[in-house]
């Protein structure tokens, strides 16, 4: 098991390491990251996990994780982003399930134009329109078949369906729907069913065990509990409904938060994960597992506006999401530091207050932890990476790389 550092140490080795940089900066450590890889791939239990880039957000860092046993291909957030990634003389990878519809054009005539990239990209898919849209960029005897998986809607409905539990995604929710669908899909020349998606964000993206939270964690809980057994045999007769229409490639499900509980579902063939490689603090609480933070950004003080009380350059770095403050950056190095509830994380400046002020002048750094893992990468140009006690060079993000693929 993985000796975690005082805060103190881990404070130390951060400052040391990146001494010699001016924040704001970003840090990816290489020895949390791959402690990360190595327990996801221990609780998918045999299960290929295919890396959401969506949490990523740099291909170094995908390039990294995608060497490592236990990792197939990328489950990508837009067309633009998975074109991008299998393309090339050296592509991160030759399998991109793009996890959300398209109706790019500028997207969908480059993949159309060229048969090796629709052979190496899905699309996913949820209704006949999605198809329409991929037609008219260009029609079936003008372009290479185009591989489509369904989407299918694995949230919780209760009391007749006036109750949804779970992120409002896929209209497809049954096995006759998903059949109707597939068959429309076979019956329409140029395109190829290859798999079936069903993700439980109830399950995998809500946290179980939030701090502070018992009687929340144990709601949680027990929805989870009946999601997971109402979801089981539902995507099972999915699956048996969809292959009787034609074959499958691939079953693709679950998230960070529920490798264990998806991969004990027999009809799921692979998972999807992400956000468990760089932890950030959304994920912190979770029973079944816990992660080593490893990514982090600096921040510079600038003020020390009155006893107890600093302030940072920057600081607005907050996630996606309903609005609340677990969606904002924490700061955790030098302990003992809280946001104030009237300003938050500021647009060019983020006061700062508790005891961990007392031993920081105008000059030092404050460490924070991102709410979400991916969109980290969105506010900085290169991810400097730490190897033990040291830095071993830095990797551009997305954004370092020129690319916003929204």
């Amino acid at each position: 098991m993985r000796t975690v550092p005082s805060a103190a140490a881990a404070r130390a080795r951060l400052d040391a390491a990146t001494a010699a940089l001016d924040p704001p900066l970003a840090v990816v450590d290489l020895d949390a990251l791959d402690a990360n890889a190595a327990a996801l791939v221990a609780r998918a239990a045999g299960r290929p996990i295919r890396v959401a880039s969506k949490s990523v957000r740099c291909r170094a860092v995908l390039r990294r994780v995608l060497a490592r046993p236990g990792f197939a291909g990328v489950l990508a957030y837009s067309l633009a982003e998975a074109l991008w990634l299998t393309g090339g003389d050296d592509p991160v990878t030759t399998d991109a399930v793009v996890g959300y519809p398209t109706v790019d054009r500028t997207a969908l005539r480059a993949l159309l134009a060229d048969e090796g990239a629709a052979a190496r990209v899905t699309l996913v898919v949820d209704s006949a329109a999605h198809l329409d849209a991929v037609d008219a960029v260009a029609p079936p005897g003008r372009r290479p078949p185009v591989r489509v998986c369904l989407d299918v809607d694995a949230s919780l409905r209760a009391a007749g369906g006036r109750v949804h539990v779970g992120v409002r995604r896929s209209p497809v929710h049954d096995p006759e729907q998903a059949a109707a669908l597939a068959r429309t899909v076979v019956a329409r020349p140029g395109f190829t069913l290859a798999g079936v998606m069903a993700y439980e964000a109830q399950v995998a993206g809500l946290q179980d065990a939030p701090p502070g939270r018992p009687l929340r964690g144990l709601a949680v809980r027990a929805m989870q509990a009946l999601s997971v057994r109402e979801l089981a045999g539902r995507r099972a007769a999915v699956v048996a409904a969809v292959a009787a229409v034609a074959p499958l490639e691939f079953v693709n499900g679950g998230g960070t938060g529920s490798l264990e509980r998806t991969a004990a579902d027999p009809s799921v063939t692979e998972l999807a994960a992400g956000s468990g490689l760089y932890a950030p603090t959304l994920f912190d609480g979770y029973r079944a597992f816990t992660a080593v933070p490893a990514a982090l950004f600096a921040l510079p003080v600038t003020r020390a506006p009155a006893p107890g009380t600093v302030v940072v350059a920057g600081g607005g770095w907050s996630a996606s999401g309903p609005p609340g403050a677990d969606r904002l950056a924490r700061p955790v190095f030098p302990a003992g530091l809280r946001l104030l509830g009237a300003e938050g994380g500021g647009e060019v400046q983020t006061p700062l207050r508790g005891p961990g002020a007392a031993g920081l002048a105008v000059g030092d750094r404050v460490w924070f932890r991102h709410a979400k893992a991916g969109e980290l990468c969105e506010h900085v140009d290169v991810l400097h990476a730490l190897a033990g006690d040291a830095l071993s060079g830095a990797v551009p993000t997305y954004r370092g790389e020129g690319k916003a693929f929204g």
